[in-house]
């Protein structure tokens, strides 16, 4: 994708809101539609058709403008990463869960996870559900959809009366 920064694709994006904000609302109003559902059919069957054949464009040369990637690590990329700090216990929290991490060696030079409390790794939520913690280049662990805690309920704080903690005279 490539973001329109220039006024000239500004403006033509502009024109194009302002085409769909001006006219679908007189043809809705024209053809007595007022319920959702009407109006998505509507835009399904006619409305698209109609502004697609009015206003659209052959393009300056014939193909796809997409390029094959040669990454392999797309799983890493449109993954949802979220850095958390280690806790004294091996722990990171990860919306109201916490993952533990394992003790393991993963290196030669280092003893164990232990000995980076406090550091910060990365998480990874995958698309499938999988959810990897990474400190640096090193997977220090990973759990499966079915293997990852379930977020714990969040404990809302309400109002309460004043005195409600003094004990009675």
């Amino acid at each position: 994708m490539i973001p329109a920064y220039s006024p000239q694709a500004r403006g033509r994006m502009e024109r194009n809101y302002r085409t769909w904000q001006g006219r679908l609302p007189q043809e809705l109003r024209v053809r007595g539609i007022r319920a959702v559902e009407a109006a998505n059919r509507f835009l399904r069957e006619e409305y698209v058709r109609a502004f697609n054949q009015r206003f659209q464009v052959a393009a300056a040369q014939v193909g796809s403008a997409f390029v094959r990637t040669r990454r392999k690590d797309l799983d890493w990329v449109f993954s949802i990463q979220s850095e958390r700090r280690v806790n004294q216990d091996n722990t990171v929290t990860l919306d109201n869960r916490v993952l533990q991490i394992e003790k393991s060696r993963w290196r030669n030079t280092l003893a164990a996870i232990r000995a980076f409390r406090g550091c910060t790794v990365v998480i990874h939520e995958l698309l499938e559900g999988t959810i990897v913690i990474r400190y640096g280049p090193h997977e220090v662990a990973r759990y499966s959809a079915a293997q990852a805690p379930a977020q714990k309920p969040r404990v809302s704080k309400t109002a309460r009366p004043l005195g409600h903690n003094r004990e009675a005279a």
